[in-house]
Parts: structure tokens; sequence; C-alpha cells
């Protein structure tokens, strides 16, 4: 439901419209130079490749985590073509560390099918964009805004906590979504709606921020129904947080006597599916399973090198167990023996990468 002020209908309240043209004020003066942006009032458009690549890597990511990744991706693969026709394996490697890899697999697939069946050409509408692989709403939304210049209704985390407050929207989350897209909807600008959405993002990634918004810096403070309740943290109102499960799991380091260890290549199926991982049991099955064999049978040391690492949805406890065998040993398996002092290139998830720091830090 909304409070009983609301930025479009309190008495003495600028009309609506005047949201976008402040923001848009705003946003001329302190827009984020970021590499898949072109700066307010250029000439050129945002080229789409750019800025659906982008928006793929920042589902769920920070701006900060996605710039390194998004300039090497953009240097080893420029265009939509070169990505289309990359090895994939290249391409998850490079994905590495970036979390959440059913978008690494949608971004092969999505530019396979933009560069074979589209002739390397985004779709410019929302519709045309959703038919996309691991192409959703908002990023279809955002995409058609930036980089096409259409009017879309684009609502991502940042924008979801603006609109919240300015209306003071007061229904808990996950069901006051509807009535905030419904106020975005009111407020987004037919012209320069690519931009809006920027602003609106760049407006709560700094000033209109998850704990002590920068009200007074806010170019929105006279709209804002929130604001003027005094209260502005306390939207968007969300549920109680839930206890994430434990799961627990083994992680077989096989390591040969020359400083070689044993990376697999994690099923298509599984979590990290299509990665390289290191051997271990099914933790990733629904449920925390346990079973799973050895790469190779023989004596295994459990080692006092344990791991955690939280996912969305479960924290994962792993131990690890240790054998060290001969050069000519060659597990069962679609795998590959990899130089201890390069594992770093190996293309390594988060989780994986986190053994191999505790087996080899020193002291």
């Amino acid at each position: 439901m909304l409070a009983k002020r609301s930025p479009a209908g309190a008495p003495g309240a600028a009309p609506s419209e005047s949201v976008a043209d402040a923001l848009l004020r705003h946003y001329d003066a302190h827009a984020r130079r970021l590499p898949w942006r072109i700066p307010p009032g250029a000439s050129e458009r945002a080229d789409p490749y750019r800025v659906w690549l982008s928006e793929i890597m920042l589902q769920q990511t920070t701006v900060a985590a996605v710039i390194p990744y998004f300039e090497k991706f953009t240097t080893r693969w420029p265009d939509v073509a070169a990505l289309a026709h990359a090895d994939e394996a290249e391409v998850m490697a490079a994905w590495a560390g970036l979390g959440y890899y059913a978008r690494a697999r949608n971004l092969i697939a999505c530019a396979r099918v933009v560069a074979d069946e589209l002739g390397g050409r985004f779709p410019d509408s929302e519709e045309g964009l959703l038919a996309l692989p691991g192409v959703g709403a908002y990023t279809a939304a955002a995409i058609a805004a930036i980089a096409f210049g259409r009017r879309a209704v684009v609502v991502d985390a940042n924008v979801e906590r603006v609109v919240a407050r300015l209306f003071a929207i007061a229904t808990p989350l996950p069901q006051g979504r509807g009535a905030i897209r419904e106020a975005t909807d009111r407020i987004t600008p037919d012209a320069r709606a690519g931009d809006f959405a920027q602003a609106m993002m760049d407006l709560g990634s700094a000033v209109c921020t998850v704990k002590t918004p920068q009200c007074l810096l806010c170019p929105l403070r006279p709209q804002c129904a929130a604001h003027a309740e005094g209260r502005a943290e306390v939207y968007p109102v969300k549920p109680p947080k839930k206890e994430k499960p434990t799961r627990e799991g083994l992680i077989w380091w096989l390591e040969r006597e020359d400083s070689h260890v044993w990376i697999e290549r994690r099923g298509d199926k599984r979590m990290l599916g299509g990665m390289a991982g290191l051997p271990g049991t099914a933790w990733d099955a629904r449920g925390g399973a346990q079973g799973g064999e050895p790469p190779v049978p023989g004596d295994w040391i459990a080692l006092n090198a344990g791991v955690e690492h939280v996912f969305t949805h479960f924290r994962l406890l792993l131990s690890v167990r240790r054998q060290v065998v001969g050069a000519a040993c060659l597990p069962d398996g679609e795998g590959q023996w990899w130089p201890l002092a390069r594992i770093g290139e190996a293309g390594l998830p988060t989780v994986f990468a986190k053994v191999v720091h505790r087996m080899t830090e020193k002291g």
C-alpha cells in the first residue's frame, strides 16, 4: 500500500513529471563514468553489445566487481561475433570469480543467437530482447532504454529502493514490487528514458543508499514522502531474513609428486556447471547429498583445512582430504593435471579458489 503522502498527490507537492526533470539535471552534472556508458549529452548511442554484457554481469553483482571483468571481456571479445565464436571453456574461465555461473552459459548462448540467427544485431524492443537466452524482464527493459532509447520501466534494486522511499510504499517486499513498478512507470519520461534509468541507479548507489541515505544531497528530497516522514531507512519494507541452511561436503585434493593438482570439468547440470573445479562429494545436489567416489583409490589423509562459502540459498562447509600420487597417475573422468604454480590461471570459481588458498597458504 501507499502511505498517505506521496510525491504525486500530496498538497503542495510538485507533480510527478518534475521528478524526472530534477533527476536528469542531477545526472547531467553527476553521472558516474563507467566503461559501458555513454556520457549524458553525447551524440552517439550506447553500443547494445556493451550494454547487454554489462547488464548480464551486473545481475546480483556490484559495479566495482564487474568493471575489471567487463574490461577483460571487451578487450578479448570486442563484439558479439567474437564472443559467439569464442571457446566456451575460455569464456567460463574468464568468468570465474564473478559468480552465478548460469549467467556465463546464457551469455554464450545469447551471443550465438544474436550472431548466428539475428545477423549480429540485438533486437531493439523489450519483446524481442526477452526472447534471448538469459534476458529477463529487467535486463530487457534496461537494454531497450539505454541502448535503443525506448521508453521502458527499469527497476533494479537501487531503483526499487529510491521509488519505495519516494512514494513511501509500505507494502513489504516482495508483494510491494507491483506498486513500486507502477510508481516507477508514472515517473519514467518518454524522452531520455535510458538516462533516467541510469540516473535512478546512480542515485540509489551513491545517495539513496541502504543505510544512512544522504537526503541533504538528494535532488528528489522535496518530492520524497519517506523524507517528509523522517524515516527513509525503513523503506523498502522487507520481511525478516530466513537463516540459510548449512550443507557439508568434502574436497578430494589430488596432487602429483611434480606439484600438479587434478582439476575436473564439472557436469553441465551441476552447480557451477561447465566450470573447472576440484573433485568432491555431491554437496550441490538437492538435499546436500554426500555421495561421490574419490578420483582415485588410495590412502586419503584428512586435513585441518576446512573452508566456508556462502551461496545464495545455503552455507557450505567443506573439509579436505589429500593424496599425493606418482606422475603416471591418470584419474577417471573429464579433467586435467594443472601445475600448482599456475593454479590461478585455471579459472576456478571462488568456492574452489578458497580451497586452493587454504592448501597453499604459508605458515
